[in-house]
């Protein structure tokens, strides 16, 4: 086995190094994208972005397409709402966001397909094609949680907020986990995106293998 130059004996070491901390960083990403996903599909089917408080004149809570309001006698949990029924959503704005945050959840989930690209593609494009890809989840959530105050104004909600309510301003009512959990989702699809762009950089970066010297080559030196 030919021996090493000291400097090509260090450029080794430090390319090993590169690469085995990039490949380490690209299994966190890609769990902390997984587990994103799950949180994602939770916070789109879950009813509980706003809700009842002890001052609503009705009880109840609205998601982004269902929603359940108790009746005024019995005091039983009506529960409506469908997304793949338009006509039961109480608010165009709910729809829109509806829209986006599922457009986003369905990207998020893409880039986790895309994982399987690693197999044929070169990694650092694969890298790019999920950051690019997850930046728009964030877009998108970004755009859902700012167009779902927009419906507030709704009947229904009314009904369960009081009269006070109105288009960003939910009355006696209160905001649920759901509607937070999308708002930090904004924050996590960026930090994964941004992630995703450095690894896909990294990948381009590493340094070629070229470090062996050919035993002809030390025998002529």
């Amino acid at each position: 086995m030919p021996k090493l130059l000291p400097a090509q004996e260090a450029a080794r070491i430090y390319h090993t190094n590169y690469v085995r901390n990039a490949r380490a960083m690209g299994v966190l990403w890609a769990l902390f994208t997984l587990c994103f996903a799950i949180l994602m599909v939770v916070t789109f089917i879950q009813p509980y972005w706003i809700g009842d408080s002890i001052d609503t004149p009705q009880a109840g809570y609205f998601g982004l397409f269902s929603y359940c309001i108790g009746n005024a006698l019995t005091g039983e949990l009506i529960c409506k709402g469908s997304p793949l029924d338009f006509g039961t959503i109480p608010s165009s704005a709910f729809k829109t966001a509806m829209f986006f945050v599922g457009i986003s959840t369905f990207l998020i989930i893409g880039s986790i397909l895309c994982f399987s690209l690693f197999f044929f593609c070169n990694a650092a494009t694969v890298y790019k094609v999920c950051a690019w890809m997850q930046l728009a989840a964030a877009t998108g959530l970004m755009i859902g949680c700012l167009i779902y105050p927009d419906g507030w104004d709704s009947s229904e909600v009314r009904r369960m907020c009081g009269d006070k309510t109105d288009k960003y301003t939910l009355g006696a009512c209160t905001v649920r986990w759901a509607y937070i959990l999308c708002i930090i989702g904004i924050l996590d699809a960026l930090i994964l995106s941004f992630l995703a762009f450095v690894l896909g950089n990294r990948q381009d970066n590493l340094l070629p293998s070229d470090f062996k010297v050919e035993s002809k080559e030390e025998g002529n030196d």
